[in-house]
């Protein structure tokens, strides 16, 4: 059996493969996450955007269930309102984001979701570059709205930009979550939480449609592709990458989603669009990659 080196061992070679193979696997993620939101568009017409959401959050809990077994033990006195929390921003920003993808391109959406973590970043950090990076996404708004956001529908919009607020409490619940509980065990518990939340509301749009085998198939898709998948992969690419690098790759989700759009969906991008996004995209990387400090030379 072999085994890995230590870091300090591993010759730079190495270490730049590692890299690349921890790059590969982020993008590998994001484009499993977006295939995934494609799929599921094509439930909506069946169960609707939060049927959809039902299904995905109910498959991916019963799997990481199984897999991590959280010990209800283990979470603290103070640590259930945390999970609920968590569970709660979980439920409402895939609700949001999943009704904003039935009304928005798929780019556009992603875009706007986006601008919630990027605010959260920037208002986090205290370098006088924040204003530069929050110029440089208002001008992508500007251009999107350009490139024809008053002609889109109001309550996508909305949806988008309320699933960007509700993913940067997201990320603020899913850190204080990661200080209670071990592993993935707050993230199994959390996405049983949001499926809890979420079932009526599905129940109530879909009825028996959710349990349909061609339903119950295409949702157990959309879960692999949107969570379980990119969770994964993920996990293993913080094992390669410094959290700064991670954080800035996160931010090529627009584009990715764009692309993903453009070739599963047949949503064209015009040019105007394309500039916007990509200052959004530019504005989120910058200001990640000021905010966060100085990595170390050691994996996390």
């Amino acid at each position: 059996m072999t085994t890995t080196a230590p870091a300090d061992q591993r010759t730079p070679a190495v270490l730049a493969a590692g890299t690349r193979l921890g790059v590969g696997l982020v993008l590998g993620g994001q484009l499993a996450q977006q295939v995934g939101a494609a799929v599921a568009t094509g439930l909506f017409d069946r169960v609707g955007a939060v049927g959809a959401v039902g299904l995905r959050l109910g498959l991916s809990a019963v799997v990481l269930l199984a897999l991590c077994r959280p010990s209800l033990r283990a979470v603290r006195r103070g640590g259930w309102p945390v999970v609920v929390g968590y569970g709660g921003a979980l439920a409402g920003m895939n609700v949001l984001f999943y009704e904003a993808i039935a009304r928005l391109p798929l780019g556009t959406a992603v875009t706007l979701e986006i601008l919630g973590p990027l605010a959260l970043s920037v208002l986090t950090s205290r370098r006088w570059l924040s204003v530069l990076w929050a110029a440089l996404a208002l001008t992508g708004v500007v251009l999107l709205g350009h490139g024809g956001l008053a002609d889109l529908d109001a309550v996508g919009v909305g949806c988008a930009l309320g699933a960007g607020v509700l993913w940067a409490c997201y990320i603020l619940t899913a850190q204080r979550s990661a200080t209670t509980l071990a592993g993935l065990d707050g993230l199994a518990l959390a996405l049983a939480v949001g499926a809890v939340a979420v079932a009526p509301l599905s129940l109530a749009a879909a009825g028996s449609a959710l349990f349909s085998p061609a339903v119950l198939a295409a949702g157990a898709a959309v879960a692999a592709l949107s969570s379980l998948l990119p969770y994964a992969l993920e996990a293993i690419s913080l094992r390669r990458l410094p959290s700064s690098t991670f954080a800035v790759l996160m931010s090529l989700a627009p584009a990715v989603a764009a692309g993903t759009g453009a070739v599963l969906l047949g949503q064209r991008l015009a040019p105007v669009g394309a500039l916007a996004i990509a200052c959004v995209v530019a504005a989120s990387a910058g200001a990640v990659a000021t905010s966060v400090r100085r990595p170390r030379h050691d994996r996390p």
